[in-house]
């Protein structure tokens, strides 16, 4: 019997995460069925107007997910995170970089924010700071110029080395946050002393705990 209750649903703004959710799923979280739903254009919207102002369509989206069956939801956009994660669809709904986030705070007050989009800035710094519940933590952030015109342009290896290069850049920190699950294989390349922390491994194991039976 399978030690899931039921499937896992992804809320993604981008394709390019559906297979790189499906390789961690394949080796560390065998039988775990997983759903996808890919909204680009809440992203745009978010980016545009704020994240509160998706968060109808968000909901919308989620409970279109619970209802044909998912036991839990797990959202793949730092942008939109926290509003999926208030959507009240009756069902868990987990972040993926919360995870990350706490690890960030374990490991030191001083932690950089690298984004390749200034709106996932600030959601991701207000995570970090639920996170650390009134210890004190310095989050610094960087935006790295051109490389979200690199993601959209379909250059994934330009777009991880360009990320994998500011990383380099930071050395007075106790964290990197890399705020985007898209930048997570900037992870293997980056030379840093600093620990680089990314959110899909950790952020799908998280989720897998809450349809575990």
């Amino acid at each position: 019997m399978s030690p899931y209750a039921g499937p896992l649903a992804l809320l993604h703004t981008s394709p390019v995460h559906i297979p790189v959710f499906e390789a961690l799923r394949n080796a560390s979280h065998p039988g775990l069925e997983l759903t996808h739903l890919v909204a680009g254009e809440l992203l745009d919207r978010a980016r545009a107007d704020g994240p509160q102002a998706v968060a109808g369509d968000v909901r919308e989206l989620l409970g279109r997910a619970v209802a044909a069956g998912a036991c839990a939801v797990l959202c793949t956009c730092s942008t939109i995170g926290g509003v999926a994660e208030r959507a009240g669809v009756g069902v868990p709904v987990l972040r993926v970089d919360r995870p990350m986030a706490a690890a960030a705070v374990a490991a030191g007050p001083r932690i950089v924010v690298l984004a390749a989009l200034a709106s996932t800035l600030g959601p991701t710094v207000a995570l970090i700071r639920d996170e650390a519940g009134g210890r004190p933590v310095r989050a610094r952030t960087m935006v790295v110029e051109g490389a979200w015109d690199l993601f959209e342009a379909g250059d994934a290896s330009g777009y991880v080395r360009a990320v994998a290069l500011a990383a380099d850049t930071v050395t007075d920190a106790d964290a990197i946050v890399l705020a985007q699950a898209s930048m997570a294989p900037a992870r293997r390349l980056a030379r840093t002393v600093v620990p680089v922390l990314a959110s899909p491994g950790p952020g799908l194991a998280a989720a897998a705990a809450a349809v575990t039976r």
